[in-house]
């Protein structure tokens, strides 16, 4: 990693973020899966840990309409005085005219503007859509990085359900458009654009591989187009075998591991039907519950295509941190960015979750730093505030009693075992004696270990005892390692640094 670099998690609009705190050619590889003009309010349901039901919240509203932000937008590229853009975006607007399609193209195009100038000259662009927008962006990335920028268009192919239309085929595929900063610079790596099958010999031998007199394992296709004095070269290189009929085949050669596997090296197509979609997994160890969220293994295969470890990746709708997380799981510097409180909250779950304390250093930013920033929030967006709280502990948010939201931090023992659970209660005044009471009842009826309360106002002696005084959860008995099993905190004493007293441990 970069010397004093620290990763960045913003919560925010990212065309400022990306203005504001992203250089110019500093990013290796920008991957972006935006709102898709869907005309859906996203949800989220948050399940509770024991029967149905739970908090119904808003994940993200995909609808657009033509309205005076978007005439802002309009005026702002016009401003720019980018020729082709202006053209462009005019063409497109006396096409579908000034409606919904134009004010999410606008919203795209002045974000594309932005990763244009933040992308490297050897730097990549992924934008993930769906056939509902794709021409319209293909165009627009056109206007932007030049047709010679276009590199794929690559069909991601999953299982979905049945499509209710009486007159569509069923939808089974989103469009990612892969584009260069410079096409005659990108960075491309051998490890991302190709796939690795290892056999055995037993096995390369079913697979009906061959090997010639010199032991090296081969398979071999029909001469095909290949002019006459290429395949004289060919055969003076020993990569051609004649069949029993003299006609001619050309060889091509598997490479031997240091464990004696054969391996066939095959160039990825752009049709990846090997990735399965999240969506109808009843049950996924990276599930998340976000509405929109992608599998690892996609971004893994783009973020090890078109990035080495050390480069940076940039995403600037990162949901709840799928990109993020692969980043550091490959050792790639990341920023991050989104508007939505729910997204941060689960990207700081998942990232603690996943990585405990191999967990690089990263800052949040955006978010309240002070207990009057933490107030104003309660005061504009109660739900926004709730989501932040739980961030600061990286709770996960479940649905809670009544149909609240609570927080989750699951944790293993050190001594090995069973997972433990601690509940998480936000509370947005100070809390009262009934309010711990409601919370030890809660920690009973669910059978969890330790619950926590996160209060905005400091709570009095009435309560502050009662907390110290209750029950303990025993984490490791042999060595009289005791925690009050109800804890209160303050915002203010976790923005100092304060934190749960719990085992020394790693979220699970």
């Amino acid at each position: 990693m970069h010397d004093n670099w620290q990763n960045q998690l913003y919560i925010g609009d990212n065309l400022h973020i990306m203005r504001d705190c992203i250089r110019d050619g500093s990013a290796d590889l920008v991957y972006l899966d935006p709102p898709f003009n869907s005309k859906t309010v996203y949800q989220v349901r948050l399940k509770p840990i024991s029967g149905t039901g739970g908090a119904l919240i808003e994940a993200f509203d995909d609808n657009w309409e033509w309205d005076v932000y978007s005439e802002g937008t309009y005026d702002e590229l016009v401003a720019r005085g980018e020729e082709p853009i202006i053209e462009l975006i005019e063409a497109l607007l006396r096409l579908p005219g000034p409606d919904d399609m134009s004010a999410y193209l606008l919203m795209i195009a002045l974000r594309l503007l932005e990763i244009r100038r933040i992308l490297k000259p050897t730097g990549t662009l992924y934008l993930h859509c769906d056939p509902t927008a794709s021409h319209y962006i293909k165009i627009l990335l056109d206007a932007i990085l030049g047709p010679q920028g276009f590199l794929n268009e690559i069909i991601w192919k999953y299982e979905g359900p049945q499509s209710p239309s009486p007159t569509r085929f069923a939808t089974r595929h989103d469009v990612i458009l892969r584009y260069a900063r410079d096409p005659g610079r990108v960075d491309v790596t051998a490890e991302g654009l190709y796939l690795e099958t290892p056999m055995t010999e037993a096995e390369a031998r079913k697979n009906r591989y061959r090997q010639d007199e010199e032991g090296r394992w081969y398979y071999d296709t029909p001469t095909g187009d290949y002019s006459e004095q290429s395949l004289i070269k060919l055969e003076q290189d020993g990569r051609i075998r004649r069949t029993r009929t003299g006609k001619r085949r050309v060889k091509y050669f598997l490479e031997q591991n240091e464990e004696g596997l054969v391996v066939r090296k095959k160039k990825l197509a752009d049709v990846w039907d090997d990735i399965p979609s999240l969506g109808l997994a009843a049950a996924s160890r990276e599930k998340m519950g976000y509405p929109t969220q992608k599998p690892e293994a996609l971004l893994e295969r783009i973020i090890k295509a078109d990035s080495r470890p050390g480069d940076l990746v940039v995403d600037p709708f990162c949901g709840c941190g799928t990109t993020l997380a692969m980043s550091e799981r490959l050792n790639r510097r990341w920023i991050g960015v989104d508007s939505a409180h729910l997204a941060i909250t689960l990207t700081r779950y998942r990232l603690a979750s996943t990585f405990g304390s191999d967990l690089g250093p990263y800052r949040l930013q955006g978010a309240p730093e002070e207990v009057s920033s933490a107030q104003s929030l309660a005061e504009d967006s109660p739900l926004g505030f709730d989501l932040w709280a739980l961030g600061l502990v990286e709770a996960r948010p479940i649905g809670g009693d009544t149909c609240t939201m609570d927080g989750l931090i699951t944790f293993q023992n050190p001594g090995a075992g069973e997972p433990h659970n601690v509940i998480v209660r936000v509370l947005r005044r100070q809390v009262t004696p009934g309010e711990l009471g409601a919370l030890e009842d809660t920690l009973n009826r669910e059978g969890m270990d330790m619950g926590v309360i996160i209060s905005l106002g400091k709570p009095g002696p009435a309560v502050a005892d009662p907390a110290e005084k209750a029950s303990h959860y025993e984490a490791a008995p042999a060595r009289g390692k005791r925690y009050p099993r109800i804890q209160v905190l303050t915002v203010e004493e976790l923005l100092q640094g304060k934190s749960i007293k719990s085992p020394h441990c790693t979220h699970g």
